[in-house]
């Protein structure tokens, strides 16, 4: 009976289907390169119905026969109108050109959308690579990962951090992709600088809810990151030179209009300057980091398409021949497009990722050792999109993922191997946006996964499965290869999604949405922020899935003829099965990381508001995220609880976090830009006494997170030189100059306790007395100037 009301849900529209219609389909590409365009709004006037281009900049809408004004209409394009005669199917293709007249507000606001009022999606950000790149970042470096937490919701533990955090989630709860492969350590450097190289990206999405479910895997958000295709019209050349970095972009046409090209590079050169130094204890030193990007597609007719792409990218670091570590990402996404008919598109997709870190000390040392860590996944996937008429879509697929852990692995004077662990995940999900009426638009879907945890390995049976102590195991079981270690399906593996949409008007909307999704793999880690030497885990005997359930409600409203764009956002979230680690834990090279965790739950919610500007002289947004982030660890004895079994702030919990940015065409050759962020401290663990034992301070902690950091406030300034293109020259090139943290605040990166003699001129210890200090670690105490050569050919 259920299987039944399902099926007829969802083919409810085709039932409804009437005759004497036909399909408008095609693509929509920039005219400048080819390259297809994502979210493109498709708009027939006469009947008030519209589509978007999809992820490959295919659309396709059926309308009833008759002849239309058909608008095609994409943010700093010029608007394409077509006058389409319907009498039978067509497929329609059109190139966009690039607004001449952006910097004349009045004559652009007819071409502009209000998309963010009208769709049913909410929780989305999306920024145009353009507008990222005028934003001023540290050292000129473009960061796409550092640009998203100017948005509201979307933040970071502080400067120097690996990961970020969206909606009171920790940093290993966001899926984030680049051409539908994994990444699993989004950061150059320790968290300063993002793995994307701006120039190689063509479109950024966040969801921070409101999540398709086509997406899964992961608790809180989804960082949808797509490589450009390469220009396949001409031959392109275009780079730029830094004080941290040089970056070269190669594209072109292989078989013009059919087949093209992208490789793009990056390397840091820190290393460079480091040798320079006359002081060996600086010029022994070894940082730098380096990413490939590549990308090949083919057309092979009118259904039929090709892409290829990859990423490489490595951080190495070494200390004076002491020691050192490196870490790096390596993705492959093998993708084909198919039409099987106007109505129905399909990708099919094959996704290697690979994530590896190792450290240690120089070979020609005595105990010399190497520390090696990796995770694998392979992933086959099929998404189809239905259009059944311009009311009705549905969005179905599948994918299934095989986990290969190795968590560690020593060798040189000693070796040690930890057992690998393997997993499967399959899952399937169907979704349809329907929209009822002229007001409201309707999106439900549901995802259904599971995860398999599988052999070889052996596994430890303990006393009481529920807490495992090493000292009160019973019993090893030993699982031959592809063995069901432990299973998790059924009921608990449906993820149900919904958002709606009412139109108050065409200036205003209310949306709502609700997502439960799941998480089968966790990074276990016992730091601030992130690290690149973390494991994730797999769920299995002792780690359950993470689970989620989100509610959001916003009101969306648009100013001046969609001008200004205004929202609020209203959200929270319960979750459950959260991995947290015990007092004292020790996670470093631990094969059974069992008897070192604990689980419990966290509650985030929140406001979120935000003003944005795309057009005109005068750009940006203004974000304002008043929010909290709590745990709570409440096992049935002390030894099983966290905080006395109370709730406590998650080391991301911000109450206020606001950023305004701003870019300003002052002329046609220059243009300046301005951020300015203000968020409270974040949460650490301070000691609220101590005792004195054989002469060593001892600190007492009473509680976990019960004290903050300083609020963090800075501001950054920047100017773009970009001189007027002469006809017929094709080398061109900009300048970028600004100025990091322009007043030179010492914001606090972490606290920490140190004891402190009270009186300098006693030498006999024995005698001292000694008082905790607190000291506070800063990473940039001073304002940072930076300039960056950009050119293009």
């Amino acid at each position: 009976m259920i299987r039944n009301l399902l099926v007829t849900l969802f083919l409810l529209p085709v039932i409804l289907f009437s005759q004497n219609k036909y399909t408008l389909s095609g693509y929509a590409r920039d005219a400048s390169n080819g390259e297809e365009l994502i979210g493109v709004n498709v708009y027939v006037k006469e009947l008030k119905a519209g589509a978007s281009t999809n992820l490959y900049g295919y659309y396709s809408i059926t309308l009833p026969a008759g002849s239309y004004q058909v608008e095609y209409q994409y943010i700093g394009f010029e608007t394409v109108i077509k006058s389409i005669d319907l009498t039978k199917d067509m497929s329609v293709s059109v190139e966009l050109s690039e607004s001449q007249t952006q910097l004349q507000e009045v004559e652009v606001t007819s071409e502009r959308i209000d998309k963010n009022v009208t769709s049913v999606e909410m929780s989305v950000a999306k920024l145009d690579v353009k507008e990222i790149q005028k934003v001023p970042q540290l050292l000129g470096e473009t960061d796409i990962i550092r640009t998203l937490t100017l948005l509201p919701g979307i933040t970071t533990v502080g400067e120097g951090a690996n990961g970020f955090n969206v909606r009171g989630g920790a940093a290993d709860q966001n899926l984030i992709l680049l051409d539908e492969a994994p990444v699993y350590n989004s950061s150059h450097l320790f968290g300063f600088f993002s793995i994307f190289n701006a120039d190689a990206v063509k479109d950024v999405k966040v969801y921070k809810g409101g999540i398709p479910a086509q997406y899964g895997g992961r608790l809180s958000s989804v960082i949808d990151v797509r490589q450009k295709e390469g220009n396949s019209k001409k031959y392109a050349f275009n780079g730029g030179i830094g004080l941290l970095s040089s970056r070269l972009l190669v594209e072109g046409p292989i078989i013009k209009d059919k087949s093209s090209f992208m490789v793009a590079g990056r390397r840091s050169y820190a290393d460079i300057f480091l040798a320079l130094s006359d002081d060996p204890d600086i010029n022994q030193n070894i940082l730098y980091f380096y990413d490939l990007n590549m990308k090949v597609n083919y057309r092979l007719g009118d259904k039929d398409r090709l892409f290829l792409s990859g990423y490489f990218g490595r951080d190495v670091f070494e200390v004076n021949d002491l020691f050192g570590f490196d870490w790096g990402n390596a993705t492959t996404s093998l993708r084909w497009n198919h039409l099987f008919s106007d109505k129905l598109f399909s990708n099919f997709t094959f996704v290697y990722s690979d994530y590896t870190y190792s450290l240690g000390t120089p070979e020609d040392d005595e105990f010399s050792f190497r520390l090696t860590s990796r995770i694998q996944d392979y992933h086959l996937k099929g998404s189809f999109n239905y259009y059944l008429n311009d009311k009705n879509r549905l969005d179905y697929g599948f994918e299934g993922i095989y986990y290969r852990f190795s968590p560690g692995e020593i060798t040189g004077f000693t070796n040690i191997k930890l057992q690998n662990e393997y997993a499967i995940e399959p899952s399937l999900y169907i979704s349809h946006e329907a929209k009822i009426n002229q007001r409201l638009t309707v999106l439900y879907g549901l995802r259904y996964s599971s995860f398999y945890k599988i052999g070889p390995q052996l596994v430890q049976i303990y006393e009481n499965s529920d807490f495992p102590q090493e000292d009160r195991l019973i019993d090893t079981l030993n699982y031959k290869s592809f063995d069901l270690i432990k299973g998790f399906d059924g009921l608990q593996g449906l993820e149900p999604r919904i958002s709606v949409n009412y139109l108050i008007n065409e200036q205003s909307s209310l949306k709502a949405s609700f997502n439960r999704t799941r998480q089968y793999i966790h990074l276990i880690s016992n730091t601030t922020s992130p690290t690149p030497i973390d494991l994730y885990r797999p769920s299995g005997t002792y780690i359950d899935p993470a689970t989620v359930y989100q509610y959001t409600m916003g009101y969306f409203r648009n100013f001046s003829q969609n001008t200004y764009e205004a929202s609020v956002e209203l959200y929270y979230k319960d979750f459950l099965n959260l991995v947290d680690y015990r007092p004292g834990a020790d996670l470093i090279f631990n094969e059974f990381i069992e008897t070192e965790i604990l689980s419990g739950i966290g509650r985030a919610y929140g406001a979120e508001f935000l003003l944005r500007k795309q057009t005109g002289k005068l750009t940006g947004w203004l974000s304002y995220t008043l929010s909290r982030s709590e745990l709570k660890v409440d096992g049935a004895t002390a030894d099983r609880q966290i905080n006395q079994g109370d709730w406590y702030a998650s080391n991301w919990d911000k109450l206020h976090d606001f950023s305004i940015v701003l870019n300003y065409q002052l002329t046609k050759k220059w243009d300046i830009s301005a951020n300015f962020i203000y968020q409270t401290g974040r949460p650490i663990t301070a000691p609220s006494g101590k005792f004195e034992f054989e002469e060593i301070t001892v600190p007492i902690y009473d509680g976990r997170n019960n004290f903050r950091i300083p609020d963090y406030h800075r501001m950054d300034l920047s100017a773009n030189y970009t001189p007027e293109r002469k006809p017929g020259k094709r080398f061109y090139s900009s300048w970028s100059f600004g100025i990091y943290n322009v007043y030179a605040r010492r914001n606090a990166y972490s606290i920490y306790f140190q004891s402190v003699a009270n009186d300098p001129d006693v030498s006999d210890f024995s005698t001292q007395f000694f008082d905790t200090q607190a000291v506070r670690l800063s990473i940039f105490a001073t304002a940072i100037p930076f300039a960056t050569w950009n050119f293009n050919f």
